[in-house]
């Protein structure tokens, strides 16, 4: 956010006591991008050596399809706590106490449905090993309630140092427990228990840094949490279908193999994603929360968003695309070598997901639940169907097809977030247009090599690395070059950091 962007009173109250202070939106964008970038390292690492040291494409797709039938139960687990915590203007003690004994009852239904799904689903298909990896996902959720409600409040306040302990803790436990269990034979039994030591840590690290115990349970007065929860866990389910099911798609359409090598490319898009730009989007809820209840507009705002992403996302997922065989090569060996042209049409699809970021955040904190609720219906529909016909020419048709299905998102919530937040079209476009140079300035060096000197297949890992590097000089002489707000942004979020605050100041004066 910007010079003008919202920074939270000193020190927030409740009813039940005063809240630590809480750092400006900044310093919280600071912090959780550290953390993403630690975790995202701990779990990268950890997915490479297990990838090519000791799973195949299948023994991953079989996981992979297991995870991705549990997860279309877990969006239970949340119950939109997250959300209501955070649009409290104040909160009790016993509030808190109900939020958290919400979570521990629901994790015991999401706990439950997983497990007596597992064996069915195993039947489904065709698979008996699926049986005891849900058994054992399952039981992670057990331990969820522990985490869900002190990560909460701790992003209610703004607290995201506490949010990085907790996340990067997770990580390595899970990076810890599934390469060992890997190394020792355990096949996908690794990855399922891997799930299940970062629940523990996750939840042990959140409630020694914000103790919110479940218990006692405390369920009088629970009918406002639970309305909202249940509003917002059917959005999410419209979500959940649409994001998590393609693994349960191709995996019936395809084989486990086309399921090992779609999910890895999956991932490996979505990690890059996150890497460069994910973590700060749990700031913004805080964030713009406090400019509705200014009564700011969230028009300006909005906008400072979207060159942000666009600035950060369209460069990072475009070289992902360009870099796709050398880096897949690189990473997982001759074996994978199937997640090329899939990562390709992946990571191209996110430059139009990205148009029009925070599409469930705005509209749920503006109030237009239902509305949203259509719009994610249509939207899960759309992607399930785009996805289906797709796989029909193969797991390469199912990547493609993420592009049809990206346009058509971009038609249906256009107008739906223009209506919520009345940004500027004539401004977006303007901000639009000088992401997009930065973007092919970063491209320029990796496509010159690949013309005229080293190929995809025959580039080496200096020259590469030497393009890249050499790409995000000019991307950043773009974005002095075409005046890009986001350099403001980069100045005040590294204002403070030794050599590279000054040169980022110097960089907004010659802007």
């Amino acid at each position: 956010m910007s010079d003008t962007a919202p920074t939270p009173e000193p020190e927030a109250k409740t009813e039940g006591g005063r809240e630590p202070a809480a750092m400006s939106v900044r310093g919280a964008a600071a912090w959780a991008m550290v953390g993403q970038y630690m975790s995202f390292a701990i779990q990268f690492v950890s997915s490479v050596v297990i990838s090519r040291f000791f799973l195949s494409p299948a023994e991953v797709g079989l996981f992979s399809v297991g995870l991705a039938a549990a997860l279309l139960v877990s969006i239970l687990q949340d119950f939109g706590l997250s959300r209501y915590l955070s649009a409290q203007p104040t909160l009790s003690r016993e509030e808190i106490a109900r939020c958290s004994s919400v979570a521990f009852l629901f994790s015991l239904v999401v706990a439950s449905v997983i497990a007596l799904t597992a064996w069915p689903l195993a039947q489904i298909y065709h698979q008996p090993a699926l049986t005891k990896i849900l058994l054992i996902i399952s039981s992670s959720y057990l331990f969820l309630p522990l985490a869900v409600v002190p990560m909460a409040l701790m992003a209610r306040s703004m607290q995201f140092h506490s949010h990085f302990a907790v996340n990067v803790g997770g990580a390595a436990v899970q990076a810890a427990v599934a390469v060992s269990l890997a190394w020792a034979g355990y096949s996908s039994l690794a990855l399922a228990w891997g799930t299940v030591g970062s629940a523990i840590a996750r939840g042990l690290i959140a409630q020694s840094l914000r103790r919110a115990p479940p218990w006692p349970l405390r369920v009088d007065g629970v009918k406002p949490v639970l309305a909202f929860g249940s509003r917002s866990s059917l959005l999410y389910l419209t979500g959940a279908l649409g994001t998590r099911s393609p693994d349960l798609i191709v995996g019936k359409l395809l084989s486990l193999t086309a399921v090992g090598l779609y999910s890895r490319a999956v991932s490996l898009s979505d990690q890059f994603r996150m890497l460069i730009a994910g973590a700060i989007g749990s700031v913004f809820f805080p964030a713009f929360a406090r400019i509705r209840d200014r009564g700011e507009p969230l028009g300006p705002a909005y906008l400072r968003v979207c060159g942000g992403y666009s600035a950060i996302i369209w460069p990072g997922m475009a070289g992902l695309a360009l870099a796709a065989e050398p880096v897949v090569h690189l990473l997982y060996g001759p074996a994978w070598n199937g997640v090329v042209p899939l990562l390709q049409w992946i990571a191209l699809s996110e430059l139009l997901f990205i148009l029009f970021p925070l599409n469930t955040d705005l509209p749920i904190l503006m109030g237009r639940m239902n509305k949203l609720m259509v719009v994610c219906v249509v939207d899960t529909v759309m992607s399930l169907a785009l996805l289906a016909a797709g796989a029909r020419w193969g797991v390469q048709g199912a990547a493609i097809s993420r592009m049809a299905y990206a346009a058509g998102y971009v038609l249906l919530y256009a107008r739906f977030l223009h209506d919520i937040t009345q940004f500027d079209w004539g401004e977006m476009a303007k901000v639009y247009a000088r992401s997009f140079v930065a973007t092919l300035a970063a491209l320029a060096p990796l496509s010159a090599t690949y013309l005229f000197w080293q190929g995809p297949s025959q580039i080496a890992m200096p020259v590469l690395l030497g393009a890249v590097a050499l790409g995000g000089v000019l991307w950043l002489g773009a974005l002095v070059l075409v005046r890009h707000p986001i350099l403001r942004e980069f100045a005040g979020i590294f204002a403070r950091v030794p050599v590279v605050g000054p040169v980022m100041n110097r960089m907004v004066r010659a802007a």
